[in-house]
């Protein structure tokens, strides 16, 4: 497994590479984001790890443009900056995970571990699953577009795969252990309020100018994606 690591200090990276390379991955460093966008061009890693503080262009910024070159090519953001926003943030950027500095080592594998047992047991892509379709919604998963009454709307990259998951389930109430589960991952802590964030960001942009909702709360259990209600 290869894995790029972006961080523009030289002492964590060389622990990072230290002790990645004890678990067997084959570890690439860069210290900063035109060098590693040049690297993610020329070679096929299977992680990125990244810091947010990097010169010339921030972690967010480099996140946006590795996912628009390769949706699938997983992200670990590590950074000091650790409040929900900034989180959310990273998310909306395209980091499959987030891990506030300092973080226990163990915990980096146990993640990387998880993200790429993920990447490796999802279904590969075809022309005839290209497209997910519940009454006037329409997404593509092939190019990551939404379409509601042929109107586009305009989704981060995990508010797309929160999307996709709800229709891939409608008509089932989904706890939000699941949700977290399934969208963020076995980590994912679900006594922070992400999810319920997250749904209301979707619930605005998928129902809030259609008179029909799709997104559903059902109390003290979970949501629900449906037109029956």
């Amino acid at each position: 497994m290869k894995v790029l690591i972006i961080e523009d200090n030289a002492r964590v990276s060389a622990l990072l590479k230290r002790g990645l390379e004890s678990q067997g991955y084959q570890i690439y460093i860069s210290e900063d984001a035109e060098d590693a966008l040049v690297m993610v061009d020329k070679i096929m890693f299977d992680l990125v790890i990244t810091d947010i503080m990097l010169p010339n262009m921030n972690g967010i910024e480099l996140s946006k443009i590795i996912k628009q070159k390769n949706a699938d090519l997983p992200i670990i953001m590590l950074t000091a900056l650790g409040t929900i926003d900034e989180k959310i943030e990273g998310f909306d950027a395209g980091a499959d995970d987030y891990m506030v500095k300092p973080f226990e080592i163990r915990e980096l594998y146990a993640r990387i571990k998880a993200i790429l047992l993920r990447k490796s047991s999802s279904p590969a892509k075809n022309e005839s699953s290209n497209y997910i379709e519940y009454q006037n919604l329409k997404v593509d998963t092939k190019i990551n577009r939404v379409f509601r009454n042929e109107k586009e709307i305009i989704l981060t990259p995990k508010e797309f795969k929160l999307l996709v998951f709800l229709m891939s389930n409608t008509e089932r109430i989904l706890t939000r252990e699941e949700i977290a589960e399934n969208v963020w991952g076995n980590h994912f802590d679900t006594g922070t309020n992400y999810i319920d964030v997250y749904i209301a960001y979707l619930r605005k942009k998928i129902d809030k100018d259609f008179d029909e909702k799709l997104i559903h709360t059902k109390p003290g259990v979970g949501f629900i994606f449906t037109s029956q209600l």
